[in-house]
């Protein structure tokens, strides 16, 4: 089994890392994930969503980790800072993405500790995410959060055909 890549947070992100972060999404969504995106997601799709996420990251709404190996982004995390008014003790866990043959090596769950750790030094004492059923949630029950519950047809998979979303927490402690 190969170690985890380096995990890193971008608060700014270039031609190149959008760019590559859109064939990471291309990826995900031709493999099956529902993460937002129907097929087929063409690569400008992919790019303008990237777009719009590099203007929040570098507007400070938004926290993004990658996973990297020799350069190369296998992996990504968003956390959404930017709340509600009354929600300023919360934040998001948004668009897990592993690239497939990066899969099963560690990297899903060092990006998630990275975003929770980013979350506790920002005062964050809660996160929630939602994930289509069962994607992930074997990662995201062994690292301690807690499901609330499902709802069915929630969200399409890529081919259109509906999908359950799982929602879960987490308490954060220790948080600054």
């Amino acid at each position: 089994m190969n170690a985890a890549p380096g995990i890193r947070r971008l608060h700014s992100l270039t031609d190149a890392q959008v760019e590559e972060l859109a064939r990471v999404l291309i990826d995900c969504v031709e493999g099956g994930a529902s993460v937002g995106f129907l097929l087929p997601l063409t690569p400008q799709r992919a790019l303008e969503f990237w777009q719009r996420v590099a203007r929040a990251v570098a507007d400070g709404r938004r926290a993004i980790f990658i996973a990297e190996e020799q350069g190369r982004i296998l992996g990504t995390v968003q956390l959404v800072l930017d709340m509600a008014e009354n929600q300023p003790h919360r934040g998001e866990i948004s668009k897990m993405l592993v690239r497939t043959e990066a899969r099963r090596r560690g990297v899903g769950e060092a990006l998630l500790r990275a975003a929770e750790a980013a979350a506790r030094a920002a005062g964050r004492t809660l996160l929630v995410l939602d994930t289509a059923t069962p994607d992930a949630a074997r990662l995201y029950e062994r690292l301690g959060w807690e499901r609330s519950g499902d709802i069915p047809d929630y969200a399409l998979y890529p081919d259109g055909s509906p999908c359950t979303t799982t929602f879960y927490y987490r308490r954060l402690a220790g948080a600054s």
